[in-house]
């Protein structure tokens, strides 16, 4: 006969929960550690299946059924660069909904500027350094020790509980979250609720994301001698006259628009436009090369990322840089360009009353005596895979960490923050498995 669950999650248990979670401090320390000296650099994608069987490894030993999802002929993947994903899952006593914990596994290069090693994993004062410490292996971490505290307490659920270590979701988790949820791993009734641990503060739960709009602005001229510019057309110049409209008509225009989104940081509740790429002409000498040719630039591009509001749609952000692009071209008759779509992702947004939201929420108060926040990234992460691909819409990111240490250097997290962001997820997880029950 099925073991009867308790729908209610009593004081004791959440005692018995947090003192088994402070007695794996030191264990949730050298959790971290060692997936930060795995260094899953993306791009190119290093070390992706070590880390896979690490934590595959681990969870195997805890009782978990482990796959390894490599997926085959997706973006980036190859035989010397493998896009392998790993899902572990735990079933309870008796069926019920399943509760997945879903972190990627890859981190960006660490860059220049750090003042220790980034894959060192160093313990100072608290906090862990490294790349990859923040966004986002102590958010995995904390979701590996909340629910190997619930297992090792023995407190009974039902249903199942999955977790899961993806790929490339710094490059847009196409080889990832995406590749998994069209194959319904992301979707009822294997999945139920996804919690994300990504670094929005133990304190807050994020509901979604901005749009994004990246696209290409080519700018054609014809090419002539240096000496001679007025027998050709600078590309150059009419990139710098469309620049010159954006900062003088679009960027006061993106200043004024404010979402009702719960945006962080306060910076970006407006819309946003940044330039990536910029260039133009021949490309810059090198010490040895001589001179460059004296030739009138006939070429100049630029890459742009847009992120847009829950209010605007991409079809209205794309047609207001064409109305930019249009209004240089009247003024200067030989302007020619290109605009070329790169990539999009629509806003998402999870209802505030979803019972992943409302779980998460009555446990952060909990523990801290104040009510939790709802926020929502300025960037997309992986829930955009969820929602859409997977049509699983009880989804959401917490975790620890502060967000504006991604990809910085000197990363990292605090050790207390992964311990009460623990605490959370695992009270959290019980109280989502045992309400159907």
């Amino acid at each position: 006969m099925p073991k009867h669950h308790s729908a209610a999650l009593g004081d004791d248990q959440r005692q018995r929960l947090a003192a088994r979670l402070d007695g794996k401090r030191d264990e949730l320390i050298a959790l971290t550690q060692d997936l930060i000296r795995i260094p899953t650099v993306n791009p190119p994608g290093d070390a992706y299946l070590p880390c896979c069987e690490y934590l595959g490894n681990r969870l195997a030993a805890r009782g978990f059924e482990v796959e390894y999802l490599r997926a085959k002929g997706a973006l980036g993947d190859s035989d010397r660069y493998p896009r392998t994903n790993v899902i572990a899952r735990k079933a309870g006593s008796g069926p019920g909904p399943c509760v997945h914990f879903n972190s990627h596994i890859d981190v960006v290069e660490p860059g220049h500027g750090w003042t220790m090693d980034p894959f060192a994993g160093e313990l100072r004062d608290g906090r862990i350094y490294g790349r990859g410490s923040c966004d986002m292996k102590g958010g995995l971490a904390a979701s590996i020790i909340a629910v190997e505290a619930i297992l090792e307490e023995g407190l009974d659920f039902p249903g199942a509980i999955e977790i899961s270590g993806t790929v490339d979701e710094e490059s847009g988790g196409y080889a990832g979250v995406a590749w998994l949820a069209e194959r319904g791993r992301f979707s009822p009734p294997r999945v139920d609720h996804v919690i994300i641990p990504e670094p929005l503060n133990k304190d807050c739960v994020c509901l979604g994301h901005r749009g994004v709009w990246w696209a290409e602005v080519t700018v054609n001229g014809r090419i002539a001698h240096g000496s001679m510019p007025f027998l050709g057309v600078s590309a150059i110049r009419g990139m710098a006259a469309f620049l010159a409209k954006v900062e003088t008509e679009l960027y006061p225009r993106l200043a004024q628009r404010r979402t009702a989104m719960p945006v962080i940081p306060e910076g970006a509740r407006q819309s946003t436009l940044n330039f990536n790429g910029l260039h133009g002409g021949l490309p810059a000498p090198g010490p040895a090369d001589g001179f460059p040719s004296a030739l009138v630039a006939d070429r100049c591009s630029l890459v742009l990322d847009r992120r847009f509001l829950i209010e605007e749609s991409e079809e209205e952000v794309r047609r207001e840089m064409l109305e930019l692009l249009d209004a240089v071209k009247a003024e200067r008759p030989e302007f020619d360009y290109a605009l070329r779509d790169l990539w999009s992702m629509p806003p998402t947004m999870t209802d505030a009353d979803a019972p992943v939201v409302q779980a998460l929420s009555a446990e952060i108060e909990r523990l801290f005596g104040a009510p939790a926040q709802h926020v929502a990234s300025p960037g997309t992460y992986d829930q955009k895979h969820i929602v859409r691909i997977g049509s699983l819409k009880d989804c959401v990111a917490y975790g620890p960490g502060l967000l504006e240490l991604a990809h910085q250097p000197d990363e990292y997290v605090g050790v207390d923050d992964m311990l009460d962001s623990a605490k959370i997820m695992a009270t959290a997880t019980l109280q989502l498995l045992r309400r159907a029950a």
